[in-house]
């Protein structure tokens, strides 16, 4: 091939690319409201392994995070299509992590259930959570683990160092992360505009 095709087999890639994006652009933006919302529920309920829950518990918090007004075990169950015994369990959880709250309507038996709203404090929660049931166990682990008797040999010396190192930086991570969920409620809009600048 001489340089004259190869640059337009490029040009004729690099056409068809951007006819993907202009593609994927028109459709989302013809989206409807039911596409939409399934395609946000769906993403946030992949996304949510990221931040240490399962699939079918963000898919229920990303449904009562966009949801106008609370709902019912049986409006989740039925817009998500899960069991009562799955809905039931993990809207506990949801409630465990303080991101999901029961609500009671005046002359209505049925619970309703929300979401946390504020962007920001979700984030602040997700984090302390995740501290406090990831981060705060494995510091503690570590700390014994590096704290074993020294006998002399290589091995040893090699695993005390190591976790020795190990647990400076989890706590170095427990102490950020301690000072993200204490700052002002502002924070996470400073600081992306800091990194714009």
């Amino acid at each position: 091939m001489n340089q004259i095709s190869i640059y337009l087999n490029k040009k004729s890639f690099t056409n068809f690319q951007y006819f993907l994006k202009v593609q994927n652009i028109l459709y989302i933006c013809n989206m409807n409201y039911d596409e939409a919302k399934n395609k946000f529920i769906s993403t946030w309920g992949s996304l949510g392994t990221l931040w240490g829950i399962n699939k079918a518990m963000a898919q229920i918090h990303a449904l009562l995070l966009i949801s106008p007004e609370p709902l019912t075990m049986e409006d989740i169950m039925e817009q998500l299509q899960i069991s009562r015994g799955n809905t039931s369990t993990n809207l506990r959880q949801l409630m465990d992590w303080g991101i999901v709250f029961k609500e009671n309507k005046m002359g209505e038996r049925k619970e309703y259930f929300t979401s946390e709203k504020d962007v920001q404090e979700l984030a602040r929660q997700i984090a302390k959570e995740r501290s406090r049931r990831e981060l705060k166990p494995t510091i503690k682990i570590l700390k014994d683990v590096s704290n074993i008797e020294q006998d002399g040999t290589q091995k040893t010396e090699e695993l005390i160092k190591q976790t020795k190192s190990l647990h400076e930086m989890a706590e170095t991570l427990d102490i950020m992360m301690n000072k993200v969920i204490g700052q002002d409620h502002n924070w996470i809009t400073k600081a992306l505009v800091k990194l714009i600048k």
